[in-house]
């Protein structure tokens, strides 16, 4: 027992025995820097490096991105991060594919191309005579995985469209267009009237110039822009499957996205596009994707 114990008291005498750490240069042997150190210290000094080393690495692993670059640690959400990825994705193309729609009839509006219903009609008898083996064939290629990221997608698209109802008021309710209010854009002589068949598909308003052109309904604006025949044009959606058109504005006030009020100026009158002659409005309104007489609806 005394042996153990001198020996333990000899281990921690050598910890605690101090030495001399001189630092010379190597051609002069001058002494550079002289430091007194022990063994002890010098263990403590390695240790508390070591410790805050290590706190150092996990905290740049556990609170930084570097852990999604190790093997195994960050793959804990990998499956929720790529369905997340797949619903945007496929909402992006849902959104894309509706937008080509919505801008080619659009289009149509305003190059008066306008699909008859027969046309309509002979397009929906196409798809129903379609190859029903080919129809189960591209439905097959979807899992199931796909059809509820669809059907979720649907749910959030609907949440969405309801919502806005609420909150602008641009609900579907059903009233006929006859039982609707409308704003005259503005007062004056009409010179041209409603002439489907040879392709004017609204009324053009005399009006002096600069003339306030006014909403004739809330709605959303969904065009504003210059065509080469209209010129500078408006384009309002608004609530019962109404669409308004203002062409040939010489200054337009409202861009895509803005929320309208009826009688708020959206553009002064023009004479723009090669379709015009003179200083007027070109007022146009559109019910269910048809164009219909103003004059019937509305007193300029």
């Amino acid at each position: 027992m005394a042996n153990e114990h001198d020996k333990e008291k000899s281990w921690m005498e050598k910890l605690r025995h101090t030495y001399r750490l001189v630092i010379m240069k190597h051609e002069t042997f001058e002494e550079v820097g002289s430091y007194k150190l022990t063994l002890l210290n010098v263990y403590i000094a390695v240790s508390t490096v070591a410790v805050v080393m290590a706190l150092l690495v996990f905290v740049l692993i556990a609170f930084t991105p570097i852990r999604k670059y190790i093997p195994g640690y960050g793959d804990v959400n990998k499956d929720e991060e790529l369905s997340e990825l797949y619903q945007k994705l496929d909402s992006i193309e849902y959104y894309m594919n509706s937008t080509e729609v919505y801008t080619d009839n659009v289009r149509r509006m305003l190059t008066k191309d306008v699909q008859t219903a027969e046309e309509v009609e002979a397009a929906n008898d196409q798809r129903t005579k379609s190859d029903p083996q080919e129809d189960s064939a591209v439905s097959a290629k979807f899992s199931e995985v796909d059809e509820q990221l669809r059907q979720e997608i649907e749910l959030n698209e609907i949440g969405s469209i309801a919502q806005r109802s609420r909150t602008t008021n641009l609900t579907t309710s059903g009233i006929p267009l006859e039982q609707m209010f409308f704003t005259p854009p503005i007062s004056g002589e009409i010179s041209a009237g409603f002439m489907p068949d040879k392709g004017h598909q609204g009324v053009d308003i005399l009006a002096p110039k600069n003339t306030a052109i006014k909403a004739v309904m809330d709605g959303y604006v969904f065009l504003s822009d210059w065509t080469l025949e209209t010129g500078n044009t408006i384009g309002i959606q608004h609530s019962n499957n109404v669409i308004t058109f203002y062409k040939h504005n010489s200054v337009l006030l409202k861009r895509v996205g803005d929320y309208v009020r009826a009688g708020e100026a959206v553009s002064i009158i023009g004479n723009t596009g090669t379709l015009s002659d003179g200083p007027h409005l070109h007022f146009e309104l559109w019910y269910r994707g048809t164009p219909v007489d103003p004059t019937e609806y509305i007193n300029f």
